[in-house]
C-alpha cells in the first residue's frame, strides 16, 4: 500500500499516503522500522493472547493476511469473522459488535484489580473527557453515559435510564414473587417506565403546587391465563415494590470526602 509513495518518502523524508480513504503522513523512519521487523517472526514471538478480527469482504486487507497471522501465532489465539463489515467498521452495528467481542474476549486474559469492595456499596468512577462513567455494583461492571448531543459518547444508559431500570426490575421481581406465592399463572412481566419533568400546576393530584415535579409513567404487560381480578390485584402490588416505596418516601443523601 506504500509502494507507489516509497520514492517520494525516500526523497522528501515523508509523504501523504491514502489508506482506506484516509490520509496519513508517513515518514522515512516509519518505513525503516517496517523493514527491520519480520511480521511473521514477530507474530510467533509475541508471547501474548492474540485476537484476530477480519471481514471476508474487506477490500483493503485480504483474508490471506489474517490467515497468515493466525497460522503463525501460538496459543492462546482466536479468530472472529466480522461478516460483511468494511475495513474501518463504519457502520455502528459493526463497530459495537467488535467492541463487545473484544471486551468479552480480553477479560479472560487481563488481570483487572477491583477496588476493595463492600457488596452494599456502589462505586462509580469518571476519569476522562465527556461523561462516560464506570460503575461497580454488587461485583458487576456497568457503564453509564450521556447522549452524543450533550457532548458525550452514548456508550451506556443515561442517569434516569438507570433509575427507570431499577424501578422496572424491582416491579417485575415483586410481581413474580407475589404471583408465585399465590400460584397464579403469570407467565411473563414487562414493565415500561418513562421519566418526565412536568409543571406542578399541570398535576391535579400532586401536593406540590409550584415549580417542577418528577413524573414516572409505568405500564405493565402481563402474560398468562389470569382472571381480571388477578390482573387488577397484580397491578396494585406493583406500587409495593421496594424501589417504588423508596422513590415516594423521604430520602436523605449525606455527602462527605473519603480520606
Amino acid at each position: 500500500m506504500l509502494a507507489d509513495k516509497l520514492d517520494e518518502i525516500k526523497t522528501s523524508g515523508e509523504a501523504t499516503v491514502s489508506l482506506a480513504k484516509r490520509n496519513f503522513l508517513i515518514k522515512q523512519s516509519f518505513v525503516d522500522d517496517l523493514e527491520k521487523v519480520s511480521t511473521g517472526e514477530a507474530t510467533g514471538e509475541i508471547g501474548k493472547a492474540l485476537l484476530i478480527l477480519h471481514s471476508p469482504v474487506d477490500e483493503l486487507v485480504g483474508i490471506e493476511n489474517a490467515s497468515e497471522i493466525y497460522s503463525r501465532a501460538k496459543h492462546p489465539r482466536s479468530f472472529v469473522t466480522l461478516d460483511d463489515a468494511d475495513h474501518l467498521l463504519t457502520r455502528e452495528r459493526d463497530s459495537k459488535y467488535a467492541a463487545r467481542t473484544i471486551a468479552a474476549w480480553s477479560e479472560r486474559y487481563l488481570e483487572i484489580e477491583d477496588p476493595e469492595e463492600d457488596p452494599d456499596i456502589t462505586i462509580v468512577r469518571l476519569d476522562g473527557p465527556g461523561f462516560q462513567t464506570d460503575v461497580l455494583a454488587g461485583g458487576h461492571r456497568l457503564v453509564a453515559d450521556e447522549p452524543i448531543d450533550v457532548g458525550s459518547t452514548d456508550l451506556g444508559p443515561a442517569l434516569y435510564d438507570f433509575l427507570m431500570a431499577s424501578l422496572g426490575t424491582c416491579t417485575a421481581m415483586t410481581l413474580r414473587m407475589y404471583a408465585d406465592s399465590k400460584k397464579w399463572p403469570l407467565k411473563a412481566v414487562e414493565v415500561h417506565s418513562q421519566h418526565q419533568r412536568i409543571d406542578a400546576e399541570d398535576c391535579d393530584d400532586c401536593e406540590t403546587e409550584d415549580g417542577e415535579i418528577h413524573m414516572i409513567h409505568r405500564e405493565l404487560v402481563l402474560e398468562g391465563d389470569l382472571t381480571e381480578e388477578q390482573r387488577d390485584r397484580i397491578t396494585e402490588i406493583a406500587d409495593k415494590c421496594p424501589v417504588h416505596r423508596t422513590l415516594e418516601s423521604e430520602i436523605l443523601v449525606r455527602t462527605h470526602l473519603k480520606n
